[in-house]
């Protein structure tokens, strides 16, 4: 093996590491939650972390890592020196936001928002969108029952 890939193995192992523990530091997520929001396998991540790859991973891998970790691709592209570009899995242009999720966002990067109530909104999001989605009628009977 060259200098130059065990040096970009070494980089891209010393990104994944540090994404992972941001990830158990801020959000509070296990290697599996990282596997599933991510879309990446454990057993990825672990050969990323672990340096174990005879070939550069995926490009598209690396963003669906970093998109779920809400990182820029170019960062980890960098570290394994790659000149590219990340290509967003976005449409052309994002779709309309919620008001009342703006000023959710808003508050999570307000440094006047104590860490406490930016993790219970972030909690609370979490609870939200992953809970399961009730089915089309009780949701209506839901709605006379009000």
């Amino acid at each position: 093996m060259t200098e130059t890939a065990n040096a970009r193995k070494i980089a891209f192992a010393t990104f994944v590491r540090r994404a992972l523990d941001e990830a158990r530091a801020t959000r509070a997520w296990s290697g599996t939650e990282v596997s599933r929001r991510t879309g990446v396998s454990r057993q990825t991540i672990n050969r990323w972390v672990r340096g174990d790859w005879a070939s550069d991973p995926e490009a598209e891998r690396v963003v669906a890592f970093c998109e779920g970790l809400g990182l820029d691709p170019t960062v980890a592209f960098a570290a394994l020196g790659w000149e590219r570009t990340a290509t967003r899995r976005t449409s052309t242009s994002p779709p309309p936001m919620d008001p009342d999720v703006e000023a959710l966002l808003r508050r999570l990067v307000d440094p006047d928002v104590s860490d406490a109530e930016k993790f219970h909104i972030r909690e609370t999001i979490r609870y939200l969108a992953y809970r399961p989605t009730l089915p089309l009628g009780a949701q209506k009977r839901g709605d006379a029952a009000s």
